[in-house]
């Protein structure tokens, strides 16, 4: 998940596409620009992987979910999120089988979209060190120094789990994952 245009390119709330590129970047695949997002297709130990980066806003990255689902015949339990989260500590990543928003607006559109909260979800933790009301400009916000340089190895242990989740399933990768 993320917002489209360069002045919210790189910030915490895009992590999600940070993920992706780095995905395409390391399989020589790329993305072009499609109906409601951005897409990128790679094979990967035999599976296909369908990557879509919402050429809407986050707050409405559900219409462009549910249509690449349906267009690509994707079933939910092959669906993964990936998302910031201001309740996780900055690089701590968590995968669920399904859950609340946990008011994500992002979260929301999508379960309001597609009709289920019970899709995975990829949740990269961007810790919440911001004042009281500073919230939106915290999340829209660019990585500080310290964050940045810790990011790449995030990304990187991201991109093992959403292989892990396309080809041993979701179970298996939170039982691998989630307690690094």
């Amino acid at each position: 998940m993320g917002n489209i245009g360069d002045e919210y390119s790189h910030t915490r709330h895009n992590i999600g596409f940070d993920v992706l590129d780095s995905l395409t970047g390391a399989s020589s695949t790329s993305f072009f620009t499609d109906r409601y997002a951005s897409v990128a297709q790679l094979k990967h130990k035999g599976r296909i992987f369908i990557l879509i980066k919402p050429s809407t806003y986050m707050n409405l990255s559900g219409k462009a979910v549910k249509y690449w689902m349906d267009k690509e015949k994707i079933a939910i339990e092959n669906t993964i999120v990936i998302t910031d989260d201001l309740a996780l500590p900055f690089g701590k990543l968590r995968l669920r089988g399904k859950g609340s928003d946990g008011g994500h607006n992002g979260l929301k559109s999508i379960a309001a979209c597609i009709g289920t909260e019970n899709y995975a979800r990829l949740r990269f933790g961007v810790a919440n060190e911001f004042k009281k009301g500073g919230q939106v400009d915290y999340v829209l916000g660019k990585w500080n120094e310290e964050e940045q340089e810790s990011l790449k190895p995030r990304i990187d242990k991201a991109i093992e789990i959403i292989f892990a989740f396309g080809t041993i399933g979701v179970d298996r990768t939170m039982a691998q994952f989630n307690n690094q």
